[in-house]
């Protein structure tokens, strides 16, 4: 694939230069590299289709020759559809995560791991279901490092250690829902220098059963022990709309009990444990206990960041992607067309989340004024 400079910075093209070539080297007209600006420049003003795009970078044709040839103009949506059908998703999401593995700051990040179906994806015609994806989304600097597909003969269990493989984790503590509770999964995190926050699941029931025991016996002790052993404690309150949320968290590491009846988990050093009461306008409160295993030390405010931004992968990738870029009702179906066009949507939510403004733009603004003004374009597709 030829490409040429965009900016100044990182120039996206060249991570994705390389990639298996779907179509016919003698028949191509449209180099790999055109199509993909121009489903990277649609998606990200608005598009969620392969015609829409062709009719939007029709309309932007000198835009888009400002930085790539286009010597046979924009090709047609049925190229498109049939470039990006076939082209590998395994390799076009490796190239992703090449990318935004170049993007990451040298910082002590948050790495959520969370799933999310692809609701209008299934193909009924040809007995395809939905397509699920797992992301790996770093809290700290709201972007997606990477995602995966999880094939119909695999789950989330598998796909997860195969996901974390691709990534650059080192420094890290990665945060997994109950699926991810796994020793597997905890011994490929500590393989790559990260350390883990796994939210208890009665699958391992053993260890399940041991934390928990523990943790509420000591709830019923009032924490008497809290001042005098390796406990941390910390409580936080958020309100919003009038809902109050209280959190109380404890975490302690004088756990040589546990890890010696529990050897298998590596680098097991902590368990913890969060209460949430809610208190709804005109509602009762509610309450809800979670409980954790982590390699961290006891460090009550570094648990209650990492489990509280845990979550931030529903808000801040998971909404931005129904409600903003509408994925849920895209009906690409075909071949790899599913896959590669969340890649897409992955790209385009990078590129919008590091564009700085003088004012502070939520994603949905970002994407209209990219959408009118080539100027703000430009500065997306070359955001350093």
């Amino acid at each position: 694939m030829v490409t040429t400079k965009i900016g100044n910075a990182l120039d996206f093209l060249t991570f994705f230069e390389g990639m298996p070539e779907p179509r016919q080297r003698a028949k191509v007209l449209y180099p790999l590299s055109e199509p993909l600006l121009c489903c990277l420049v649609g998606v990200i003003c608005g598009a969620n289709g392969w015609v829409e795009i062709e009719e939007y970078c029709e309309a932007k044709l000198g835009f888009l020759r400002r930085f790539l040839p286009f010597e046979q103009g924009i090709a047609s949506h049925y190229t498109f559809s049939d470039v990006f059908n076939a082209l590998d998703r395994e390799a076009f999401a490796s190239a992703f995560i090449a990318w935004a593995g170049a993007l990451q700051e040298n910082i002590r990040e948050i790495i959520a791991i969370d799933g999310k179906t692809l609701r209008r994806s299934f193909d009924r015609a040809r007995g395809r279901g939905a397509i699920h994806m797992i992301s790996a989304w770093a809290s700290g600097q709201r972007l997606v490092l990477g995602q995966m597909n999880v094939d119909a003969k695999t789950n989330e269990i598998t796909a997860i250690p195969e996901l974390l493989a691709l990534l650059s984790l080192k420094g890290a503590i990665v945060t997994v829902d109950a699926i991810g509770y796994q020793k597997k999964i905890a011994k490929v995190i500590r393989s790559a220098g990260a350390d883990y926050l796994l939210a208890l699941k009665q699958n391992q029931e053993t260890l399940h059963r041991d934390v928990i025991e523990f943790l509420e016996e000591q709830r019923t002790r009032g924490f008497a022990d809290c001042a005098a052993g390796r406990w941390q404690t910390l409580e936080t309150t958020d309100a919003d709309h009038g809902r109050i949320e209280v959190r109380n968290h404890w975490i302690v590491d004088d756990i040589e009990w546990l890890k010696e009846r529990h050897p298998e988990w590596l680098d097991l050093t902590s368990i913890a444990m969060v209460e949430s009461l809610v208190q709804t306008p005109g509602g009762p409160t509610s309450s809800q206990t979670r409980y954790y295993i982590a390699s961290l030390r006891a460090n009550a405010n570094e648990f209650a960041t990492a489990a509280r931004q845990h979550w931030g992968v529903g808000s801040g990738l998971h909404y931005v992607l129904d409600v903003v870029f509408r994925e849920d009702d895209c009906r690409i179906r075909s071949q790899n067309g599913p896959a590669n066009f969340a890649t897409f949507r992955h790209l385009a939510l990078n590129m919008l989340q590091r564009t700085q403004t003088p004012k502070k733009k939520s994603i949905r603004v970002k994407r209209g004024l990219a959408a009118i003004s080539d100027e703000f374009l430009a500065q997306v597709l070359t955001a350093p």
